[in-house]
């Protein structure tokens, strides 16, 4: 796979590779690797409340607010 980043990102990954005696590759591996986990944990979480919604399973305000309070 190769693609291009703007000049100034890969200045960017150039210095955190430099500071952190990494290569280039690894760190865009590791940014990659933490992008795709936020998101699909993010995509899960919705999709997880969506079916919760579609299967009834949700409170009313007023039924949150007096767990909350309890």
């Amino acid at each position: 796979m190769s693609f291009k980043i703007p000049a100034g990102m890969k200045k960017r990954v150039d210095l955190l590779a430099e500071a952190t005696r990494r290569s280039r590759t690894f760190v865009i591996e590791e940014a990659i690797e933490q992008y795709l986990t936020t998101n699909e944990w993010q995509v899960q979480s919705i999709q997880a409340g969506l079916n919760d919604l579609d299967n009834g399973r949700v409170l009313s305000q007023e039924e949150m607010e007096k767990l909350w309070d309890e």
